[in-house]
């Protein structure tokens, strides 16, 4: 195994990769990717495991390599300096790392094997090779492909291969070949007759059927040669008729299908004398047929009849007195007077005692009673007889027009049928048999007003065998009447034609073609009448037609706790429109769509709100709307820089205004585009949040969205997410210096994943004389200064990268005079 490099095969879905071997800084560390290096990666704390931001494709080849310096020395020894572990170490590692490498390199190479000492390229293939110029040099598939053979060469080669199977099959029968050739005379035979050959080999199964059957004690082929040596041979007589035997033949599944119902048909069989009686009886059946209608009729009133059944002894008994009901049901009107006026006669009945006063002034009651007729007929003038008293000037006014009276009399009539005689246009009957009033026109007695009591009246029919005219009382007893030319005739569902129908007699319907029997005729009288004629104060119960309602109502209150404008039922939403004064423009309120199924209710403020206020819900069905501040409020975001590591989930506080629960934050990306949406969001007030997000490396601005839509944006890059420094050096003792050294004191090493600088916390180096660049140099020209005497020195060194991140160590320095302190090489 290789101790300076590992490698890998990605599979589109793995990030992380362990790294097996040690490395001195990060910076030496070389990641190639399909052979391209590549920076996109973090590591772990421990530096043992490589996480790429994105996984690498599949099949991609990934190499992960230790590349130390091997062109600068990482310490170099001067004269009179301490010799310090981590020097020591440095300068080990680095030759340590030095040689791995170099011996992996030698090993990753094609090396001459110790088994034949030839070259031994590893099971790996060759790549980039040059087509080959003499005798003994290596061929590349491209060369042989497409220059070493020509076109017919392959096409050759490739018909051989198609044909390997057969070369092999022929090589594996090379004997037979041999002893076929041997018998070629006998082959030539067997081809020149191969038709023949042909013909046994298409019918070998039956060939070999017949060899079988001659081979049996009794041979089935003999019995046929036997049958059709006869004088009467079976097999003739299936031949004479073997067009019946084809019939048969053709018809095999049927015969299979009725055998398979063999049992049914013998039940059939079984059953002859009642099928034939069932067919002896078919007309009586059809008969029954066409009478389906009546008899469902008397099947939907199977209750009633059931309950007809259950007083049949009732029934025999009324039967048994018929004549004393006929006679009870011919005075039934004197019984049902009797009836009514049995409060009268009971109270007659007590007043016996009056009744025999009065019959004992029968005598004068009597001729009272001769006269009762006159009397009665006084009496019950008694009112006209006043009012004539009171109206005698007027009965002398029609004393004096008596003509015209008369003349109305004839120009008014009453009839149970129109009259024939003394006949003017405009004449009036009351005709009592359809009760209604009549007028004389030129084409004869016309309805004065509508036949139909409303709008319309429908009669329903059930036709008889042949039925023309429909007249009379319909299947529920309502007797037809119609106005003249106002009906709508159906036959069994399909209305009827003008040129189908005669609608004329207002009393019956006439069709041109008679109905056939059990159709249905249903008839829509309608009635005429003239809405402009009816006062509104007649209308005094039912519903009135949208249709019949004004189209304006002016300047009218409507006194209702609830108005609905309603939908068409189809595609039109409800709506109220308030216009303009001229009426030239106006304003609607419609419902919301069906489709969005919504019903509430929405209520005015009860004040009129300030300027520039508008109305807002209060997010319920029975919405309270309210004024409220038209301005959108947004939330902001206050440009506070913060750097966390990458590609590591990291809870950080985004501050700023006008924040609600929960709003969707986003990192932008300015260089790549990308938006990463954060993990998690929580609202710890209204001007902070606490966000979790992974981000890879690079700076971010911070968008944050309500949920109301209202967004905002930081004004800069404020995230940053990159690696924090680290030391390479290790804390504590830098090691011991001669007191008064002048040069190069020690070199502090850390990296990150930008420029990084070291600095001091604090001035305790200044007490040693000793100042540090930048670079991690610390330098003296005077180690210790005035100092005589061995001093410990410690400080903190911190390294700060591109990014402001920094991470603090702590060092010391021990002061050396004389021979303390250690060893050097002069």
């Amino acid at each position: 195994m290789a101790n300076s490099f590992v490698r890998y095969t990605g599979d589109n879905s793995t990030t992380s990769y362990s790294i097996p071997f040690s490395y001195r800084s990060t910076a030496d560390l070389t990641v190639t990717l399909a052979g391209s290096v590549t920076t996109a990666f973090s590591l772990n704390s421990a530096g043992t495991t490589l996480t790429f931001n994105s996984a690498p494709a599949q099949d991609a080849a990934i190499e992960i390599r230790r590349r130390t310096s091997q062109t600068t020395k990482l310490v170099d020894y001067a004269s009179g300096s301490v010799l310090t572990e981590n020097d020591l170490d440095t300068d080990s590692d680095q030759a340590f790392f030095m040689s791995q490498e170099a011996i992996d390199d030698a090993g990753d190479v094609i090396k001459v094997s110790n088994t034949d000492f030839q070259w031994d390229a590893q099971n790996k293939r060759l790549t980039n090779v040059a087509d080959p110029t003499a005798a003994q040099h290596a061929a590349t598939k491209n060369y042989l492909e497409n220059t070493w053979l020509s076109a017919t060469d392959k096409a050759t080669l490739n018909t051989v291969n198609s044909n390997m199977t057969a070369i092999n099959t022929v090589n594996s029968n090379i004997t037979a070949i041999g002893t076929a050739n041997t018998n070629s005379a006998n082959i030539t035979t067997v081809a020149t007759n191969i038709g023949s050959v042909n013909t046994v080999a298409t019918d070998i199964a039956k060939v070999i059927a017949v060899a079988n059957d001659l081979a049996e004690a009794v041979s089935e082929i003999e019995t046929v040669a036997d049958d059709l040596n006869e004088s009467t041979s079976e097999i003739d007589v299936v031949s004479n008729n073997i067009a019946n035997v084809n019939i048969v033949g053709g018809i095999s599944s049927d015969i299979t299908s009725v055998a398979g119902i063999a049992s049914a048909i013998t039940a059939v069989n079984n059953n002859s004398t009642n099928i034939n009686a069932v067919n002896t009886n078919s007309s009586n059946i059809n008969t029954v047929a066409g009478d389906s209608t009546e008899i469902n009729a008397v099947a939907g009133n199977a209750s009633n009849i059931n309950s007809v059944a259950g007083i049949t002894s009732d029934i025999t008994s009324v039967a048994g007195i018929s004549a004393a009901v006929t006679a009870v049901n011919n005075n039934s009107t004197n019984i049902n007077a009797v009836n009514s006026n049995s409060s009268n006669i009971n109270t007659v009945a007590g007043m016996n005692s009056a009744i025999a006063t009065v019959n004992s002034s029968a005598t004068a009651i009597n001729a009272v009673n001769a006269n009762a007729t006159n009397i009665n007929t006084v009496a019950g003038a008694n009112t006209n007889i006043t009012n004539v008293a009171g109206g005698l000037t007027n009965i002398n006014t029609v004393a004096t027009n008596l003509a015209s009276v008369n003349n109305f009399a004839e120009q008014y009539r009453i009839s149970s049928s129109a009259p024939t005689t003394s006949l003017t246009v405009g004449d009036l009957y009351f005709d009592t048999t359809a009760n209604e009033l009549k007028v004389y026109k030129s084409s004869g007695w016309a309805a004065a007003g509508s036949t139909v009591n409303g709008t319309a009246q429908r009669y329903n029919y059930t036709a008889t065998a042949n039925q023309t005219t429909f007249t009379g009382a319909d299947t529920a007893g309502n007797t037809l009447a119609y106005d003249a030319g106002y009906a709508d005739v159906y036959l069994n569902g399909v209305r009827l034609s003008a040129s189908d129908i005669t609608i004329t007699s207002g009393t019956s319907v006439v069709l041109a073609s008679g109905a056939a029997v059990g159709d249905i005729l249903d008839i829509v009288a309608y009635g005429t009448f003239n809405v402009a004629s009816v006062s509104g104060s007649a209308i005094n119960s039912g519903t009135i037609n949208d249709a019949r309602l004004p189209t304006t109502i002016a300047d009218k209150v409507i006194t209702a706790t609830s108005l609905t404008a309603k939908g068409d039922g189809s595609s039109a939403d409800g709506k109220i429109t308030l216009n303009c004064s001229q009426n030239s423009h106006g304003v609607s309120i419609s419902s919301p769509a069906h489709s969005s199924a919504q019903s509430y209710n929405l209520i005015l403020p009860t004040s009129v709100g300030t300027s520039g206020q508008v109305l807002a819900t209060a997010g319920s069905n029975t919405n309270q709307l309210s004024w409220v501040d038209a301005t959108e409020t947004k939330p902001t975001v206050a440009d506070v820089s913060q750097t966390i590591a990458p590609a590591t989930a990291t809870t950080i506080n985004i501050t700023g205004t006008n924040f609600v629960a929960i709003p969707i934050v986003e990192f932008i990306n300015p260089t790549t585009g990308v938006h990463t949406v954060a993990n998690t969001v929580s609202l710890t007030n209204a001007t902070t949040l606490s966000v979790n997000v992974t981000l890879a490396t690079g700076n971010y601005y911070v968008r944050i969205e309500n949920p109301d839509g209202n967004a905002g944006r930081s004004t800069n890059n404020i995230i940053t997410a990159s690696t924090a420094p680290t030391f390479s050096t290790n804390a504590g003792s830098l090691g011991s210096i001669s007191g008064n050294f002048s040069g190069t004191v020690a070199t502090i090493a850390g990296s990150s994943d930008s420029a990084v600088t070291f600095s001091e916390v604090g001035s305790n180096l200044s007490g040693a004389n000793v100042t540090l660049a930048s670079n991690g140099v610390l330098s003296t020209t005077d180690f210790g200064g005035s100092s005589t005497t061995a001093t410990l020195y410690n400080f903190t060194i911190r390294i700060t990268d591109a990014e402001g991140q920094t991470a603090d160590r702590a060092f010391s320095l021990q002061s050396s005079f004389g021979a303390t302190g250690g060893g050097q090489f002069n």
